[in-house]
């Protein structure tokens, strides 16, 4: 049977089991994608493995304690043993000059270190109980139930509504503490909370699809979604649905074939989404990026050819042979700009010689104009020696707008020349 005959195979009541997992995957996907968030924009990556890791000793102490699976216990333990983590590792970076990567990778060892211990003594006590408690580790998406994704979608509702009314508490002290403070928001209680919503989602989530996977959970769809938007809002939402299509696809793709686990799928379908919005994200991506430094580069070579045609040129009034720019750029590189010139009706040619427009000769004196007004400001209001200017004005020209030259202009007089004693060109 085919891979698309075995998803539409899926549509059938007999795979009541391969929904109940699907939904439930996810809907905690998505419930951990929103709430770590958060998480990512304050710069604590590491807190969600951390947190993650650090529920184990609490599913382990409550299993001794009581001696029987009961997820009740296992939430309470989790969540008490989560947020004592946290507690931890904000206590150690306040009282230490430990630098916070540093607090974070020692909490997680230790608290994970001290969930090996105690699952391995469980295992040798002889409690006939224990088995199945491994699963924290890696998950065990397939036993999950019905009764399971209610629960995870209670959390998530949870979390969007609790989202939803402390977005902006949420967002001010992942940005600036200090002014979240000054304007009357109780640090305190909001990062607490924050806390809260953390620990309970990945203590919820962790018995089906492991300590690794709520890991990857709580950042990697903030990180995509970072690349696609400024906004948090859309953020949001790009991280949810990242998050929540994940999860459903990764156990559609697991369950396609045999010895295919559903909680690394997950973890490789949301890794895709993630290298994706990495790659062709709009203004953010790689290849977004890549466009506007060419265009930059563009730009730059462009004007700086035309400054030197200018000078050369008798301040534009004369014919120059191209072969007098050879030496400047690159001979193919000086091609490419006189053509993106010509084109742009900045210069003409005749045989070998090239005289600039008027077009070009406004566009000449407006990058030197730009040039010789910074190296004033820079002498003027920073004191530099006329020898020291050049440079940091000649990187600086191509990005001055319109409206800074204009002030400029304004807060210099209007200048004739410049600290060169060069006239500027009006």
């Amino acid at each position: 049977m085919s891979f698309w005959q075995n998803i539409s195979s899926y549509f059938s009541s007999e795979y009541y089991t391969f929904w109940v997992v699907s939904i439930g995957a996810g809907i905690i996907c998505f419930s951990a994608g929103i709430v770590g968030t958060f998480s990512y924009l304050r710069k604590r990556a590491l807190l969600g493995d951390v947190v993650s890791h650090a529920v184990l000793p609490g599913v382990a102490i409550s299993f001794m304690l009581t001696g029987v699976k009961n997820p009740l216990y296992f939430l309470i333990g989790a969540t008490i043993s989560g947020l004592l983590s946290i507690w931890l590792v904000d206590y150690i970076q306040s009282r230490s000059k430990l630098k916070p990567d540093t607090i974070l990778a020692l909490t997680l060892s230790v608290f994970f270190g001290i969930g090996i211990v105690l699952l391995t003594k469980i295992q040798h006590s002889g409690n006939a109980s224990q088995s199945g408690l491994d699963s924290f580790l890696f998950g065990k998406a397939a036993s999950m139930t019905l009764q399971d994704v209610i629960i995870f979608s209670v959390i998530a509702l949870i979390n969007t509504v609790c989202i939803g009314i402390f977005l902006r508490a949420f967002s001010l002290i992942s940005f600036d503490e200090e002014y979240a403070k000054s304007i009357g928001f109780n640090i305190k209680f909001i990062k607490s909370f924050l806390a809260l919503l953390t620990v309970i989602t990945v203590a919820i989530g962790i018995q089906s699809v492991g300590v690794v996977l709520m890991a990857a959970l709580l950042i990697t769809p903030a990180s995509g979604a970072r690349f696609l938007t400024n906004s948090i809002k859309t953020m949001l939402i790009y991280a949810g649905v990242f998050a929540l299509l994940s999860g459903f696809i990764g156990v559609i793709i697991s369950s396609s074939g045999t010895a295919m686990p559903t909680g690394p799928w997950i973890v490789v379908v949301l890794s895709s989404f993630t290298l994706l919005a990495i790659f062709f994200g709009k203004e953010k991506g790689v290849i977004a990026r890549m466009k506007v430094r060419k265009s930059n580069n563009i730009k730059i070579n462009n004007e700086n050819t035309l400054k030197t045609i200018y000078k050369l040129s008798n301040n534009g009034n004369e014919s120059i042979p191209i072969k007098q720019l050879f030496g400047n750029p690159s001979i193919q590189r000086l091609s490419n700009t006189l053509r993106r010139l010509e084109k742009k009706q900045i210069l003409g040619r005749v045989k070998e010689s090239i005289i600039l427009s008027e077009k070009g000769k406004i566009a000449a004196r407006e990058v030197i104009r730009k040039h010789r007004l910074w190296e004033i400001y820079l002498s003027k209001y920073f004191h530099l020696e006329a020898d020291h200017i050049h440079d940091d004005a000649e990187g600086i020209e191509h990005i001055i707008t319109p409206e800074i030259e204009k002030h400029l202009i304004i807060l210099l007089n209007r200048p004739e020349k410049d600290p060169h004693q060069s006239e500027i060109p009006y």
